[in-house]
Parts: C-alpha cells; sequence; structure tokens
C-alpha cells in the first residue's frame, strides 16, 4: 500500500532534483556499501516520484508514492513523513494527500451519527456561537442558549478563543446550559447539542474531556491544529468520550494561505481531519467574511463527506447567503452563524427564526429578496446584511 502526495514547485525550482530529494531524504535516506547488505530491506522504505506535470502558470505539480509502511497509521508521523524536514527547505506547497481507506480513524457519529442524535433528517442543521467570545458569565451562557434553544437551534459552541476562564468556568458553562438543554428535552424532546471548548495541556485536557462528558457535555470543540492531530486522535478513540467531535480551524492560515509553502487548507481541514477521526469540522464559506477559494471550499466539503464527517462553512455566515449555501451543499451540511444570530435587531432567538425561514422559502421555492418577504425575522435580516 502507497500514499500519495502532490508537491507544487514554483518556476525556477527544478522539481525533478526536488522530487528526488523528497523521495529519498524524506524516507530511508542514502546508504553506502556497508550496507549493501540489507540494501533490498532499505530499498523497501523509499518513496517514488511517479510523475511531474507543469502547470499553466510555470509551476510544476511532482506526485510521490510513499510506502505505508514507514508510517504508523496516524496524522502526526504522516506529517513528518511528507513534510517534516523538507518543510524547512525552501519552496514547495503540498497540494493533495491521497491515503487508503484503511487510514487513520473514521468518526464516531460523523453526518449520520449527528442526526440521529438530534433526530433531524431533512434538512440543514443550524448552529450558533455565544456571542460575546468573551466576558460573559456563565450564567450569561446559560440564558443566551435558552433564547436560541426556544427558537429551534440544532448546535451551539463556544468560541474557540474561550478557554477554561475565571469569569466563565468550563465546568460552569457546562452545568449552565445543561440545566437548558435538559428543559428544552423535558419540553419538547428535542436535543440540542452544546459544544463546549476542551482545553489544557495534552493530559490534563484528555481528563478533562472524560470529565465533561461525565458532567454531562453532549459534544465538544477542539482547536485541533494548535492542541495537534494527536490530542484529537486520542479523544476519538477514547471510549469514555462518547459524544461527537468538532474540530475548529483556528492556525490554518500559518500553515496554509502561502502560495508557495506549507499545505493546501483542502490537505489540513479535509482528508487530514477526516482521518483522524473527527466528527464536523468547521471551515471559512468562501462567500463569508474571511478570504478563501471556493474551489478549497469544495475540496474539503468532499474530503469530509467522503468519510461521513460533517461539513461546517463558517465565519460571516448570515441567513442573507442561505440560497448560495443550500446551492453549494444541499441538505448535508451545518450552517453555523456567530452574529449571524446573535446580533439579529431584534433578539438572537430571531436570529434562528430567521434562518427556519430562509429555509423554508427555498423549499417553496419563493421569492428571496427583501422586497419580496413579510415583516419578520428573515426580512430584519436581510435588511441587515444583505442576501
Amino acid at each position: 500500500m502507497t500514499i500519495t502526495v502532490d508537491y507544487r514547485f514554483p518556476p525556477g525550482i527544478d522539481p525533478q532534483k526536488q522530487a528526488k530529494i523528497i523521495a529519498v531524504g524524506q524516507t530511508a535516506g542514502t546508504w553506502d556499501a556497508k550496507w549493501s547488505h540489507r540494501e533490498d530491506t532499505l530499498k523497501q522504505h523509499l518513496a517514488e516520484v511517479i510523475d511531474i506535470q507543469t502547470d499553466e502558470r510555470g509551476y510544476s505539480i511532482a506526485k510521490i508514492a510513499f510506502p505505508e509502511m514507514n508510517v504508523e497509521n496516524d496524522i502526526a508521523s504522516l506529517l513528518t513523513m511528507i513534510f517534516g524536514k523538507y518543510s524547512m527547505a525552501g519552496a514547495a506547497k503540498v497540494l493533495g494527500v491521497h491515503l487508503p481507506e484503511s487510514y487513520g480513524q473514521r468518526p464516531k457519529f460523523g453526518i449520520t451519527g449527528i442526526r440521529k442524535t438530534l433526530n433531524v433528517w431533512n434538512r440543514p442543521l443550524i448552529m450558533a456561537i455565544f456571542k460575546p467570545a468573551l466576558g460573559l458569565s456563565a450564567a450569561d451562557h446559560g440564558i443566551i442558549l435558552k433564547q436560541v434553544a426556544q427558537a429551534g437551534l440544532d448546535i451551539i459552541k463556544d468560541d474557540e478563543i474561550l478557554g477554561d476562564l475565571a469569569t466563565a468556568p468550563t465546568l460552569k458553562r457546562l452545568e449552565a446550559c445543561r440545566q437548558v438543554i435538559e428543559e428544552i428535552q423535558q419540553q419538547t424532546g428535542r436535543t440540542v447539542l452544546y459544544a463546549v471548548n476542551v482545553t489544557g495541556k495534552a493530559d490534563q485536557l484528555i481528563q478533562k474531556a472524560r470529565l465533561l462528558v461525565k458532567q454531562g457535555a453532549n459534544a465538544l470543540l477542539l482547536n485541533v491544529l494548535t492542541y495537534g492531530f494527536s490530542v484529537l486522535e486520542a479523544l476519538a478513540a477514547d471510549p469514555e468520550i462518547n459524544v461527537p467531535i468538532f474540530a475548529h480551524p483556528a492556525f490554518a492560515g500559518a500553515m496554509c494561505a502561502s502560495a508557495d509553502t506549507g499545505l493546501s487548507y483542502s490537505v489540513i481541514l479535509g482528508t487530514l481531519m477526516a482521518h483522524a477521526g473527527v466528527d464536523a469540522v468547521l471551515y471559512p464559506a468562501h462567500y463569508g467574511s474571511l478570504p478563501f477559494e471556493a474551489q478549497e471550499e469544495h475540496n474539503i466539503r468532499d474530503n469530509l463527506r467522503s468519510r461521513n464527517v460533517f461539513p461546517v462553512p463558517s465565519a460571516g455566515i448570515h441567513p442573507g447567503i442561505v440560497p448560495k449555501a443550500i446551492a453549494d451543499y444541499g441538505n448535508e451540511v451545518i450552517l453555523n452563524a456567530g452574529t449571524g444570530i446573535m446580533d439579529h435587531p431584534d433578539n438572537p432567538g430571531a436570529g434562528v427564526q430567521a434562518f427556519f425561514e430562509a429555509l423554508e422559502r427555498l423549499e417553496s421555492g419563493q421569492p428571496f429578496t427583501v422586497d419580496s418577504l413579510p415583516p419578520g425575522a428573515l426580512k430584519q435580516a436581510l435588511e441587515k446584511w444583505g442576501v
């Protein structure tokens, strides 16, 4: 079995030379005559350059096949092999990583499991973010959750910046929100997921995640790229952590934004997340508030869905973009809004209602313009944020 990786080199770099350096230097390396008796074994570990093409801009794309026997079925050893030392050697960008289906982990929940938990099957899921991000008390979180949950919200998450801070300790936030979740369950039979941001040093983080689940957490949020893929893999594999894990893309720009170095967003937020056991991945929508390429977004979506992981386009999502989102994603998507719900002119509950009105309007084929709307939550949202 092999792992094929696509590397892009800018004009002026000899692709044959650089690809060979990667194939040898990132695997067995060179050897001299004193190892001739082991040559057959050493050769089994060498990667092979299998193709080099040049695109219309003069960039070279090299495909290199690595033996799967060189890695440990995890993301850390994979990254070390394909772009470890070489990442410091000059201009090259990893555009694609093609892994065997059996590599890594599949999600415990993913699309089907999250839908089963919520008992929502035939529409996009609606997700909110607590705002303001910092400065709210635990009780404030409970009050906000009650407003949006009563309006029909499916999922809410902590902001990724919010850690286990004195103003609103993680366990206190969970306690306040769990009471609301239980009330909604009793009153309506509906489940609302609250993705609690789990933080701390590696050994403490795993223990904290287990404690949060014991205390009633029904979902977790992890800043995967700052805490590490190994932490995600440990959480996903832990039988005590039997709740969906949502991955936040914080720090992805530091790894992916350069045109000529690093890894593509679709590798980091698509392929690697999908093989690390996560259940849902947040990333920017190309029509949102962060600069992002539509093709990269579509690649992430497809990579995630291929392994039953929920795509969660985010950053600047509001009711006015629902038509674009549905055109791109159909129903298998979680629409994640922060200010697009929390800053609705009426209140956060009206922000949730505006999303549901938008979905109903699209499903019934009615016009989606400000002038065509009756007074209500959706009309107010479009007047504020546009279409």
